[in-house]
Formats: structure tokens, C-alpha cells, sequence
């Protein structure tokens, strides 16, 4: 009888366990999610994200996963840095050899990374992040690799723009917005939609995001006559916006991005001075029977979901995804890039993608796909006032 000496035996052993922890490895699909989940206040917004990326991998995974392989998806938190960002997807890309991304909550971390994965061929999709710049980087490259389901500032200012034109009684519109790029830029693009409704902003003002008394800069507003005004802030400022309305007794119509989805604007704001907030989104968790089951899932799994519209667009996100692998028959970036561009019919929680993306248009959703919303109740409701429905297709202008 052949007897192995113990070292070949316990060599053999090893390269079996090898073998069998590469085909383990193989058989998962890895999808990273790089995003801030502790960190700043768009944190609610990232934990959103992640939980409807994983519902719908799990789902996935459930009818056989994607070419026989199952999606996982693995999360790194950026905590609000863009140093750490850039460390989570080299990591992601190098360590974890992830096929795909999503990328986080902070337009400005996420722009910091971007070059890491157009470089090396690692086709994202923003579920978050909403600055024009993101998908345009790279537009005139041979192949762009950043896409997005989300809801583009631009498109919500075209929205925004839009209702203030319909709402103001005197042609005043007023523009205040924290200092931070996303502010700033959502500033900017304010301006320049409301002159294409013939309206020039009676005030412009500012504020830092970490202010708490807006008053002085409202007293100058409420100074210009401004009937109506448009925030571009992140949410802990809204809350402290309309705290700081109630302080001098000034209420024009207020509109504002979907940050103001986030808890911590109804937490600072209170409910009744948050109803008086008019604001963008893509989706509310009773939209549609799709969505609540969506939302009713997940809560029932985690027993709490700080920002659904998150969890329905990263949930949407990876179908894309996965159809795009499944119609390419692979995993390889470029095939998967070209079959993002090129994609059959997707049905997702937010809507029906047909197509999700063009060559030259790397945008799932535009302002068409986007309704104005209020809280109510602890809700996030649609808007459905006489302006809402005053609105047509000329009035949206971009």
C-alpha cells in the first residue's frame, strides 16, 4: 500500500483548502458600496443605501443569482472624508476585487475616487450622490464608467424652479444656501433656471453649515419683498432654516432639495414648522403597491429605515447592475459598460428603465421621474396643491 509522508499529506491538504476557498470566492459576484453611514448628516442617507442594495442582492440571489453566482455586496464607510474615500476604493477595487460600485452620499467624497474606478474599468452607479459633475467627468473619454439612478441637482432645480415660478404672486423669488459646494452650486444653477423663467433672484444669500440662526439673512430676504424661496442645504441647516422663520415670523413659500428627506430636518425643524417645507423626490414609500412592499420589507428585517427614497434608488442600482452582467454574460468591466448603455428593459421599484442608459446619457432618472413632497404627520407625502397641477411640460426649463 502507497503511504504519503504526513508533510505531502498536510501539503496536500493545504493546496485542497486553497482550491476549495478560490472556488468559494468565485462563486460570489462582489459589488462594494463606498459612502458615509456614521459620520455627517447625509449618514441617514447611506444606511438608507445600503439596506436596499442588500435587499435586492438578496433577492437576486434567491431566483439563482447572476450567472449562477451570488451578489454580494460589500460596504466600506467613508465617515464623511474624502482621504478616507480614496483609501476605501482602492481597497474595494485591489483587496476586495469588487466588480462594480456604488458610490456614497457625498457628491464631493465620491468626485475624490472617481478616477480609481474609470481607470481601472469598474463600472459605478451613483444612488446618491447628485452633483452634474459625476457622470459628466469622464463623458468625452471612450468610455465613460460613472452612471447614476439618483436625482441630479440640476433636475431638481428645474422642479424647484418651476413651482416658484407658478407660486409667487409678485415675481420675487429669493436664493439662500450654505456655503459648501453642494450649496453653492445648487446656488448657482438656481439663478440661472430662474432667469430662463424670466425671474431674476431679488436676494442671494448664504450661510455656513454649521450655523443655527439664519436670521439676519432672512431679515434681509423678507426685506427684498421675496414672496417665495429657494434652500440648497443639507438638512441639520433646513431644520435650523425654518427654526430661524418662526424666530422673525417670515414664511414665504420654501422650497428645497430632497435633503431635507433626512430625519435630522424634521428632528431640528419640529413637525409643524417642517410642513412648511416644499421639497423634491423621486419616490415616496406608498408611491406605488411596489414600494411599500419594498419599504415594508426592509423594516420588517431591520425595524427601521431612516431614508426610503436611499433604499429604492441603491435597490434599483443593483438590478441595473445585475441585468447588465447577466445580458453582457460576464463580469469583465467593458462588457458590463457596454451592456449598461445598451440594456433591455429593467423593472425597478422606482420605475420601469427602458433603457436605464444610453451612450450619452448616463442619467436612470430625470425631473419627469421627480414629484415635490412635504412631511405630514412624520410622512413624506406628495404635494398635490393647485400649483403642483398648474404646472406643464414648458414650465420645465433647464
Amino acid at each position: 500500500m502507497n503511504k504519503q509522508n504526513p508533510l505531502t499529506r498536510l501539503a496536500l491538504a493545504g493546496a485542497l483548502a486553497v482550491a476549495a476557498q478560490g472556488a468559494w470566492a468565485q462563486s460570489e459576484i462582489k459589488i462594494g458600496y463606498n459612502s458615509d453611514m456614521s459620520a455627517s448628516g447625509s449618514a441617514d442617507f447611506g444606511v438608507s443605501a445600503l439596506s436596499g442594495a442588500r435587499q435586492a442582492a438578496e433577492e437576486i440571489n434567491a431566483a439563482g443569482g447572476v450567472l449562477g453566482k451570488k451578489i454580494v455586496i460589500v460596504p466600506r464607510d467613508d465617515v464623511g472624508s474624502p482621504p478616507k474615500s480614496i483609501q476605501n476604493a482602492n481597497e474595494l477595487v485591489d483587496n476586495e476585487k469588487v466588480v462594480a460600485m456604488l458610490g456614497g452620499v457625498n457628491s464631493g467624497n465620491m468626485l475624490a475616487w472617481l478616477h480609481i474606478v474609470q481607470q481601472k474599468k469598474i463600472p459605478t452607479i451613483s444612488p446618491s450622490a447628485t452633483a452634474t459633475e459625476i457622470t459628466n467627468r469622464y463623458s468625452k473619454e471612450p468610455a465613460n464608467y460613472i452612471f447614476r439612478v439618483s436625482m441630479r441637482d440640476l433636475d431638481q432645480i428645474t422642479l424647484l424652479a418651476a413651482y416658484a415660478a407658478r407660486a409667487t404672486k409678485n415675481k420675487k423669488v429669493a436664493i439662500i444656501a450654505d456655503t459648501t459646494g453642494y450649496g453653492q452650486q445648487g446656488a448657482k444653477d438656481a439663478a440661472a433656471v430662474l432667469q430662463l423663467h424670466g425671474i431674476t433672484p431679488v436676494a442671494n444669500e448664504k450661510f455656513g453649515p454649521k450655523d443655527t440662526d439664519m436670521s439676519s439673512q432672512l431679515n434681509k430676504i423678507k426685506a427684498s419683498g421675496a414672496d417665495t424661496l429657494i434652500v440648497y442645504a443639507l438638512a441639520d441647516s433646513n431644520g435650523h432654516l425654518m427654526r430661524s422663520q418662526e424666530k422673525i415670523g417670515y414664511y414665504p413659500t420654501t422650497l428645497g432639495s430632497w435633503s431635507n428627506l433626512s430625519p435630522p430636518f424634521l428632528r431640528i425643524a419640529g413637525p409643524e414648522l417642517a410642513k412648511k417645507m416644499i421639497f423634491s423626490a423621486s419616490i415616496t414609500q406608498d408611491s406605488t403597491p411596489q414600494s411599500k412592499a419594498l419599504y415594508d420589507t426592509i423594516m420588517k428585517k431591520e425595524g427601521k429605515l431612516p431614508t426610503y427614497v436611499f433604499a429604492a434608488h441603491a435597490y434599483d442600482s443593483v438590478k441595473i447592475l445585475a441585468a447588465a452582467m447577466t445580458q453582457a454574460k460576464s463580469t469583465d468591466g467593458e462588457k458590463v459598460q457596454q451592456a449598461l448603455e445598451s440594456l433591455g428593459p429593467v423593472d425597478g421599484v422606482i420605475k420601469r428603465y427602458a433603457p436605464a442608459f444610453t451612450k450619452a446619457n448616463h442619467e436612470a432618472l430625470s425631473y419627469k421621474d421627480f414629484r415635490l413632497v412635504r412631511w405630514i404627520d412624520g410622512k413624506v407625502v406628495s404635494v398635490d396643491d393647485a400649483v403642483t397641477q398648474a404646472i406643464k411640460p414648458e414650465d420645465l426649463k433647464q
